[in-house]
């Protein structure tokens, strides 16, 4: 009786390892098999090449085109309205695309919409926030850099200039007044230039900042007026969340008995603001972007691919995974020092040892004074959204100029 259990017992090890066997070399070939050979990608952009933001997904396009050669198709369409995005997300469509990546906020709704109408292809929209709202769909994405880490960075290289002007009786300490061109009053916005001051603060702890919203993404006249209103009223720097390079002109153009100098956004400055123009940063959408493609052309789930911080069908990434990026850094005006400081304050980020929303500051959500937050409890931007939340305006140091 005994031999005769040991017998089944083993014929029933012997069938399980078979299967088993069997079930490892299916999923491995069927993997395989799996991949698809070619993708036709679809990307809709609110810009050109001439716009900084747009020509930053056209820079990632490029680099897709030459990774991947002919195992992708690229059609791109320029200059969409957001009233067009959906006759053109069917053309795309028709077209055969695979997954179509759009890039404006104000896309959000329409491609959305238009992911729950064509279930077989995938969305990937830009800087929205809407992915995890109802309803959920498992082809509709949303993606962006935590270009919080970025502005933060941007702040320490202009708060160790703006200490040095202090240092050296080209300013005073009463002076050291930051100004910012803003779009909208939206927390995109809002998180990027308080960011942007607490880098500053961190080498220079008496800085303010004036905002001036100008109530548009982008205008060259607007931004570059909007600096020089901020110029007379006493910012001895600017930086801007806009989409030319007026308020960089504007800095280059002072007329001041110091120099006023520019941190830019999207785009390096240097170039029409040799001595203005300290540094800049960006996202680098190609990291998304790539990982989203790969995924499509081995038929698997895209936040499986991407290397981020992903929350349900969102997806963000900074300084550590490679998604933000500072240009380069103009040493001829730049602190002593500034490249070093720069690199190893990126290194903290990255190692998460840096804490940006946090400090002595209570901030005030312009649309209801009654909402604030104590910043002695840090705020962790990014945390469950990879669109910016952080929408306080820290009560004492930042004026909305009007």
């Amino acid at each position: 009786m005994k031999k005769e259990l040991r017998n089944i017992l083993c014929s029933l090890i012997a069938a399980v390892f078979a299967i088993t066997i069997f079930y490892v070399y299916y999923r491995v070939n069927s993997d395989t098999n799996s991949e698809k050979q070619h993708a036709k990608i679809g990307f809709i952009y609110d810009g050109d090449a001439s716009t900084p933001y747009s020509a930053n997904f056209i820079r990632a396009v490029s680099q897709l085109k030459t990774e991947y050669e002919d195992k992708i198709e690229v059609i791109e369409k320029f200059n969409v309205p957001n009233d067009a995005c959906g006759d053109v997300i069917d053309d795309l469509v028709k077209d055969g695309c695979d997954i179509i990546f759009t890039n404006s906020y104000g896309y959000g709704e329409t491609a959305k919409k238009m992911a729950e109408k064509y279930s077989d292809v995938q969305f990937c929209e830009a800087t929205c926030d809407n992915a995890n709202s109802e309803p959920k769909l498992s082809n509709y994405h949303t993606f962006m850099g935590e270009i919080y880490q970025g502005r933060y960075i941007s702040g320490i290289a202009a708060g160790a200039r703006l200490k040095e002007m202090i240092n050296t009786g080209v300013i005073n300490e009463k002076q050291a007044v930051v100004g910012f061109v803003a779009a909208y009053p939206v927390a995109e916005v809002i998180s990027g230039y308080t960011a942007f001051l607490l880098g500053v603060r961190s080498q220079c702890p008496n800085a303010v900042m004036r905002v001036k919203y100008i109530n548009s993404w982008e205008g060259y006249s607007i931004e570059k007026q909007a600096a020089e209103q901020l110029i007379d009223e006493g910012c001895v720097m600017i930086s801007h969340h806009s989409n030319t390079i007026g308020s960089a002109i504007a800095c280059q153009e002072a007329n001041k008995p110091y120099p006023v100098y520019h941190i830019g956004y999207n785009q390096d400055m240097m170039s029409v603001a040799p001595t203005s123009a300290l540094v800049s940063c960006r996202i680098d959408w190609s990291k998304y972007i790539f990982s989203a493609v790969e995924a499509v052309l081995n038929k698997g789930k895209i936040e499986s691919y991407v290397d981020g911080t992903i929350n349900g069908y969102d997806a963000s990434g900074g300084f550590k995974e490679g998604w933000v990026k500072m240009l380069e850094i103009n040493a001829a005006v730049c602190a002593d020092d500034t490249e070093k400081l720069v690199n190893d304050a990126i290194k903290d980020m990255s190692k998460g040892k840096t804490h940006v929303f946090k400090g002595d500051y209570i901030g005030v959500d312009p649309d209801d004074p009654s909402d604030t937050y104590d910043l002695n409890t840090e705020y962790i931007e990014n945390k469950n959204s990879s669109a910016p939340t952080f929408h306080y305006v820290l009560k004492d140091i930042i004026t909305i100029s009007e």
